[in-house]
């Protein structure tokens, strides 16, 4: 599998199964840190969970300037992992990717800032289930897109991820597709505009409706 040089200067890959790209061609990074960490604020101490972990970099842009983070990546595919080791990143980023590197031998990793990274090898579908309830501020949702992954945004699926989610918890995700947002609002989530990074329309960001 080949990198791919994005318009930041980041790397992705092209997924021969799927034929799509791990990221929107107009930056791995920059997507990471505007759809995801940024769009949704990190703040020390915090878990996250990141649904479809590939190569790590929406749980690896949020250690950036921050402490004692707690994330938990879901991810099917370790061989893609693998290829954190060898990733080729921008400057900016390097101090924070380079602990994480071998994170596919070693399975959980500790940073100097105490940021822990931890994954769990298995289909997401299934190991979302072995988490606890109540227990992730912020998801990071990144699976294929629905068109080749139907069933990674199911009613069923985010209604798992919503259970697992803190109350007033926040997830992003980079589709706006209408049936998705009515998924994700039929789980629990009410639902906002994210920002509109490398195209058009906009993503998506859902909060964790208070249970009453």
């Amino acid at each position: 599998m080949d990198y791919i040089k994005t318009d930041d200067g980041s790397f992705t890959l092209y997924d021969q199964s799927f034929q799509e790209h791990f990221h929107s061609l107009s930056g791995a990074l920059e997507e990471a840190l505007e759809k995801h960490v940024n769009a949704i604020g990190v703040i020390d101490g915090f878990r996250i969970l990141d649904f479809c972990f590939g190569l790590g970099y929406n749980s690896i842009a949020a250690t950036v300037n921050h402490n004692h983070l707690e994330i938990i990546g879901l991810e099917k595919n370790l061989e893609i992992v693998k290829l954190i080791r060898d990733l080729e990143v921008p400057t900016s980023i390097k101090p924070q990717f380079d602990p994480f590197r071998y994170i596919a031998e070693k399975l959980i990793i500790t940073d100097l800032n105490n940021n822990t990274i931890k994954l769990i090898i298995g289909d997401a579908l299934q190991t979302i289930d072995q988490l606890s309830a109540d227990y992730f501020d912020r998801v990071f949702f990144d699976p294929f897109s629905p068109r080749k992954q139907p069933e990674m945004w199911s009613l069923e699926i985010f209604r798992k991820v919503n259970d697992k989610m803190k109350s007033n918890g926040r997830l992003s995700t980079y589709s706006c597709t209408k049936w998705i947002r009515d998924n994700m609002m039929k789980a629990g989530f009410t639902v906002f505009d994210g920002p509109a990074v490398g195209r058009k329309s906009p993503a998506t960001i859902g909060v964790k409706t208070p249970k009453t």
